[in-house]
């Protein structure tokens, strides 16, 4: 049955088209879809919103996230990344239950929806997969999701599966996930690295990912002393050990690419392979700065994510947004990843690295009504003269107030539909007492 069509007035549209165009205006919904947009926009049958107080963004993309790891905030901080994992964060994901991990779920997806965050590509755990996409589903958030898979390394036996093991889990989630929630949830294959894997099970995943027609996600070159791991154990380089499996093409997304070499740039670029840039997780875990610049010179994508909680403490978009401008500026100089380029980096940018570009991005007639309504006179972000800088460097995750996706209210007055707060407080302080004791 048609819902009953919303017409947005009067507020601030930062479009993201290819003109780049910002004005004063109405945007018309139906259904899940914009209709019109423009100026003096009417319709009889529609309720009246009024955006004179807004601006109005598409709604963000982040394209690497773990929501497996929201409840483990600041429970892993000040180590390095292999350390961190070993010593931390593998323990931990391998001691979830079903309802450890749905509170986990329940408090990342909440804290997405907060900032803007409409959405995401989130490389899950191994166990229990099947209640994330429930919350997932449950939430309104459109998603990329991947359970993780691990069958080699130095891992603990929690997180340990065999080659088959993995793949036949990762294929039932599939076939029950993805496309489903009217082509709001996808799938993706999502090895978690290279020191992880198989080659086996790293092949066939891109196999599948090729014949599926869905993503293969995976971490790649984050710490250097991942890097001299990997090149020690296989005689090659990371970029490199996926070239020489094949693994190679546009379907390919890689968080991080921090340590590469000039051949395995050449590969990124010549085989369209995604990069997935979280430059908080980063600079905490102490891995390096990502060359964004260079990789934007050679026509790389890049888009945004906050990676997971414990490696940055927070999945905010905004804060993604404004590290990814400065930390640059110090080495290429101020003039460097503009405002402008960085807020396309979380919106359109990362709608074309999942494949998207057609359906979110950009507020443009016939896309997806994904809206996000940030106060225009927030005392933190005002006077401006440049919408992108005020986006970039002075809004935060605080000033969002509504959120629209597929063209449903997720969230009017800081109130999401699908969650009480309080309650995903009182769970996930209750959880974590397990994981803590």
């Amino acid at each position: 049955m048609p819902s009953t069509p919303i017409l947005i007035k009067k507020g601030l549209i930062v479009t993201v088209n290819e003109s780049s165009d910002v004005f004063p205006g109405d945007i018309l919904v139906k259904d899940s879809r914009i209709a019109d947009i423009g100026t003096d926009l009417n319709d009889p049958h529609a309720t009246t919103f009024d955006a004179s107080d807004y601006f109005i963004t598409p709604g963000f993309v982040q394209t690497h996230v773990h929501l497996s790891q929201a409840l483990f905030r600041n429970l892993a901080d000040d180590l390095s990344l292999l350390d961190w994992l070993k010593k931390k964060i593998w323990p931990l994901e391998g001691q979830h239950t079903e309802n450890s991990l749905r509170t986990s779920a329940q408090l990342g997806i909440a804290e997405l929806l907060l900032g803007g965050t409409s959405t995401i590509m989130d490389m899950g755990t191994v166990n229990h997969m099947q209640t994330v996409f429930e919350e997932i589903e449950h939430s309104g958030i459109r998603a990329i999701c991947g359970k993780t898979m691990m069958d080699w390394g130095d891992i603990p036996d929690s997180l340990q599966e065999t080659t088959t093991e993995s793949i036949d889990g990762s294929l039932k989630l599939l076939e029950k996930w993805h496309d489903s929630a009217e082509g709001r949830i996808k799938y993706a294959f999502a090895p978690r690295f290279v020191l992880s894997c198989t080659q086996e099970l790293l092949s066939q995943t891109y196999r599948l990912s090729k014949e599926y027609g869905v993503h293969f996600h995976s971490h790649a070159a984050e710490n250097i002393e991942e890097t001299r791991l990997v090149e020690q154990t296989f005689g090659a380089r990371n970029i490199n050990v996926f070239e020489k499996l094949g693994i190679v093409g546009p379907e390919v997304c890689l968080a991080h690419c921090i340590w590469l070499d000039d051949k395995e740039k050449d590969i990124l670029e010549q085989n369209s392979i995604k990069v997935l840039h979280c430059p908080s997780a980063n600079l905490k875990l102490g891995s390096g700065i990502a060359p964004i610049p260079e990789y934007l010179e050679r026509g790389i994508s890049i888009s945004l994510g906050a990676d997971g909680a414990p490696c940055n403490n927070n999945m905010d978009i905004f804060n993604e947004m404004r590290l990814a401008a400065l930390i640059q500026k110090p080495k290429n100089g101020p003039t460097v990843m503009s405002s402008e380029t960085v807020f396309r980096m979380a919106t359109i940018e990362g709608a074309k690295a999942l494949g998207l570009e057609d359906q979110i991005g950009s507020i443009e007639i016939g896309k997806k009504a994904d809206l996000v309504f940030c106060k225009l006179n927030d005392i933190r972000s005002i006077p401006f003269e440049n919408i992108y800088s005020k986006v970039v460097y002075s809004t935060n995750s605080s000033g969002v107030n509504h959120l629209m996706i597929d063209g449903k209210w997720v969230m009017q007055d800081r109130t999401l539909s699908a969650y009480d707060i309080n309650e995903i407080i009182l769970n996930s302080n209750q959880e974590v007492q397990n994981f803590i004791h």
